[in-house]
């Protein structure tokens, strides 16, 4: 017989104490994507991934309803953007309403952040991470990440092709943006690295946050490692 162990769990007043299994449900629909997982003590119950496009209105609450249990967990954490518009809005307003007919928090994460985890998991090395992500307009939102700790070394920031290429210089860069990037510079490696819900568990808990609002990526510039003066 497995003892059951304490585990505390924040409900919307930060005060519930909760004995047994943990579950999280992780919603990602700011790109092209729809992925959700549920992850019972960190290891994955059950998880819904697909290239949609479009229709994610429509396909994630019965992808969700389809888990066991209806999906319903004990903290649900969603994709914030950027990416998608509507995407991420859709996302949100899901996980709001499930984390209140649930009475359970609901916590937040950038897209980006979700990318450079699953890119440092797969490449060794301490070196930056750039990550670019396809936006609107001709625009790519792109982040670097210290390439071991995943340390945030500049803001969410949307920024036109033809000059982000003169300004970013890392000689690997990853994300669905990654490509337009490199072939506006003309040298470098791009390695498409998709957002994946199954793969929330490699994002440092420093990246999570209880703020959960839509991310667009358009700030001030910066100016990080990798980045040319």
């Amino acid at each position: 017989m497995q003892i059951p162990v304490k585990r505390l769990i924040a409900d919307t007043d930060h005060t519930v104490k909760q004995w047994g299994p943990v579950h999280q449900l992780v919603i990602d629909t700011a790109s092209e994507s729809l992925s959700v997982a549920l992850f019972t003590d960190a290891a994955l119950t059950a998880y819904h991934h697909e290239i949609t496009g479009r229709g994610h209105a429509e396909k994630l609450v019965p992808a969700i309803a389809a888990f066991p249990g209806g999906g319903r967990a004990d903290e649900i954490i969603v994709d914030t953007g950027p990416g998608s518009f509507t995407g991420v809005r859709v996302g949100i307003a899901a996980a709001r309403a499930l984390g209140y007919a649930w009475s359970v928090p609901v916590k937040g994460y950038v897209s980006l952040s979700l990318i450079a985890a699953i890119a440092r998991s797969t490449d060794a090395g301490n070196d930056p991470i750039t990550v670019a992500i396809t936006g609107g307009h001709g625009e790519l939102f792109w982040q670097v990440f210290d390439g071991e700790t995943l340390a945030i070394l500049s803001e969410v920031t949307s920024t036109p092709i033809a000059e982000l290429a003169a300004q970013i210089d890392a000689p690997v860069v990853y994300g669905s943006g990654a490509q337009a990037l490199i072939e506006a510079r003309g040298h470098g490696e791009a390695r498409l690295v998709e957002a994946d819900a199954r793969a929330f568990s490699l994002i440092p808990d420093a990246h999570v946050n209880d703020a959960v609002s839509p991310v667009y990526g358009r700030g001030a510039d910066a100016r990080p490692t990798g980045v040319k003066a």
